[in-house]
């Protein structure tokens, strides 16, 4: 079995390689992770052994196919996933915007993106276009997810502009008025002119599955259209999975 180090390496392997980075240099992972490249080379033959990795050619990997299989296991094992990735790309389609579905991870506190659309957007670039992890108190899904599983502001909430929420005074009142609407806004808050909303997907016991949110240009987020049309999908992929609004043992 593998030691906790050499598997906290292939994580940090793996995790360098994003929409950004789709394939690497020994040399340069070497630098970007820190490891000397000895040892990383070592790493890298070991993760192409096993599918996860393959060498496209001198010094050069790119993530293996292999991955494809555990993604594909995993959202299989997700059944409310497909009915959810389809809401969110009519969102993205209707709206004309960047559409995202989040999840909290429940060890870390951490807001993860698992899948996102950009069909019809239009405008300018926004905020979350690449990015897998939102920032948790900052981003319009992050501040849903945390309000609803009643967690506090998260420690060294960093302020990314002017408008970004670090007290917790604030944030508490953040949470009572996203409770109240079961969904959250954000206003320039992860990036000036950048602003957001999310409203949550629900299982049959009323439990949060997912957030289903947008990203657009402040000067969009005008009137109610863009949070109808996201509450409209979302509840009606709660109702297919099961969920009733205001039934015994539902939130």
């Amino acid at each position: 079995m593998a030691s906790p180090s050499l598997l906290a390496g292939a994580v940090d392997v793996l995790s360098a390689f994003d929409a950004d980075h789709t394939e690497w240099r020994l040399s340069d992972l070497s630098r970007q992770l820190g490891v000397p490249t000895s040892t990383l080379h070592e790493q890298l033959l070991a993760l192409c052994e096993t599918g996860l990795l393959a060498r496209v050619g001198r010094g050069r990997y790119r993530l293996g196919w292999r991955l494809l299989k555990l993604s594909s296991a995993l959202y299989g094992s997700l059944p409310w996933y497909g009915p959810a990735h389809a809401a969110m790309e009519r969102v993205a389609r209707a709206g004309h915007a960047l559409a995202f579905l989040c999840v909290l991870d429940a060890r870390s506190g951490r807001v993860l993106c698992i899948a996102r659309s950009v069909q019809g957007r239009d405008g300018p670039p926004v905020a979350g276009e690449l990015d897998f992890e939102l920032p948790a108190h900052a981003s319009a899904s992050g501040k849903l997810l945390l309000a609803l599983a009643g967690r506090p502001l998260p420690p060294g909430a960093a302020a990314f502009t002017p408008r970004t929420v670090t007290g917790v005074e604030a944030w508490e009142a953040e949470t009572a008025g996203i409770l109240a609407q079961d969904a959250a806004r954000t206003q320039d808050e992860w990036a000036t002119g950048t602003s957001g909303l999310a409203v949550p997907v629900r299982g049959p016991d009323g439990t949060v599955l997912a957030a289903l949110g947008v990203s657009v240009p402040t000067a969009r987020v005008r009137g109610d259209t863009l949070l109808r049309l996201l509450r409209d999908e979302a509840d009606a992929v709660s109702w297919e999975l099961g969920w009733r609004p205001g039934a015994p043992g539902t939130h």
